[in-house]
């Protein structure tokens, strides 16, 4: 994990960018940014956070702009991913052009013992210089311009033929901040009207969801340590009214980490209500949920696919299977995502998902209901293992969710992320 130097001052932005760089180096590397992130200095975060992950959506069009600013590749990492976090800051905000520059040489003055410090005031200063040259370059190239690897384009293209632009758009841009309201401790009107008294302007969405208009830390919001609220994009909380459960049931949440659509359920009836998790780590953020939000769920640390350790023999009235995906309908909000993944993946996503289904279903009592979920646009993920699984499974029948086909599928957009939703049924 690359870690920021501390010889900068915390409250510089030359720290931040130093920071930044840091989490971009570790997704150069090949590893998620989150560590770098961590462990930064709580009144540094939001702001390297910010820069990150603005040259992470970026990403593909920094790395294009940054080959033809260079003489030959650039192999020190950590000085690479620094420049790509303020060749973004640069293309977004022009006029701070000899802050951000003074500011990231100095940053590069405490990597790789300071020895490439004029190649990061050379290639930033020239950008300024090239500027309206190289982002004309940068539009007529197709990774460039729309800042998405060159497979996932393609793919895109071929399942969206009238929307790919615009999916691809979205995720350049940063993700709204919505919330949901726990409705046995307070409702939609009583939250926005203390949202209004912290100075937060909101509306709602309808249902339990309010939209703030400017993201702020949780912490932040008012009755959030109190379990008022929670943060939960408006898509994914279509699974609670989806899956329909009622008072009394018993209902199974597999793959069930961080707990949010777990909470939402417990908020929805009163349920017995088992939440799976084969993280230990993940499953403790599961049961923190839930003890912040007043509720009552069994967290179990298991494998869906393998019901032989943790079923106890009764069936499941309802089950939510938020299976593991690419997550490619929520990269804007973990712009990693896109270049951490590969084609490939989804042909292992899909392999692992089959396996989930086919565990869950032998759980689901006869007439039960299991709602098959991804935050993934790819359809090898989505309508590709359903497909496969009503073929192995003569017992399961597709049942409405409102969507094409049966299914439904959310592109993300100005209001929500990525979902797929489809609603299978067991026959009586």
């Amino acid at each position: 994990m690359a870690s920021p130097p501390r010889r900068l001052p915390e409250d510089s932005l030359a720290f931040a960018l130093a920071t930044a760089g840091a989490a971009v180096a570790d997704v150069l590397a090949g590893r998620r940014p989150d560590a770098a992130l961590a462990g930064a200095p709580d009144r540094v975060r939001p702001a390297a956070m910010d820069l990150a992950y603005s040259a992470l959506r970026d990403f593909g069009r920094g790395d294009f702009l940054l080959s033809r600013l260079l003489a030959r590749p650039l192999k020190d990492r950590a000085v690479k991913a620094l420049l790509l976090v303020a060749l973004a800051r640069l293309e977004a905000r022009p006029d701070e052009v000899h802050t951000l520059v003074d500011q990231a040489v100095a940053a590069a003055g405490t990597l790789s013992g300071g020895h490439l410090r004029g190649l990061a005031n050379g290639v930033l200063r020239n950008f300024g210089r090239r500027r309206e040259e190289l982002l004309a370059a940068a539009d007529a190239d197709e990774v460039a311009r729309w800042r998405h690897p060159a497979w996932w384009i393609a793919r895109l293209r071929a399942e969206y033929p009238s929307g790919w632009e615009s999916m691809l758009a979205t995720g350049n841009t940063r993700p709204p901040m919505t919330l949901r309201v726990n409705r046995r401790r307070s409702d939609p009107e009583a939250c926005l009207r203390d949202l209004a008294a912290a100075g937060m302007s909101a509306r709602s969405l309808g249902g339990a969801a309010l939209r703030l208009d400017r993201p702020v830390p949780v912490e932040r919001l008012p009755g959030f340590a109190e379990g008022l609220l929670s943060v939960q994009d408006l898509g994914a909380q279509q699974a609670a009214a989806l899956l329909d459960p009622v008072d009394g049931m018993r209902v199974l949440d597999a793959c069930a980490a961080p707990g949010g659509k777990t909470a939402h359920l417990l908020e929805t009836a009163d349920l017995d209500l088992l939440a799976l998790e084969i993280d230990t780590q993940r499953a403790a953020r599961i049961l923190a949920n839930l003890d912040r939000l007043g509720l009552a769920g069994r967290v179990r640390v298991a494998d869906a696919r393998r019901p032989g350790d943790w079923w106890d023999g009764r069936p499941f009235d309802r089950i939510l299977a938020d299976v593991p995906c690419s997550a490619s309908g929520v990269a804007r909000r973990h712009p990693d995502i896109k270049w951490l993944r590969r084609e490939e993946d989804l042909r292992s996503f899909a392999v692992q998902q089959a396996e989930i289904l086919d565990g869950l279903w032998r759980v689901l009592a006869p007439g039960g209901k299991m709602l098959y979920c991804t935050c993934s646009v790819f359809g090898e993920e989505n309508g590709g293992t359903l497909a496969a699984f009503l073929a192995r499974h003569p017992d399961a029948r597709r049942l409405p969710t409102g969507g094409a086909d049966q299914a439904l599928q959310l592109r993300p957009d100005a209001e929500h992320d990525g979902f797929h939703y489809a609603l299978l049924g067991k026959e009586a």
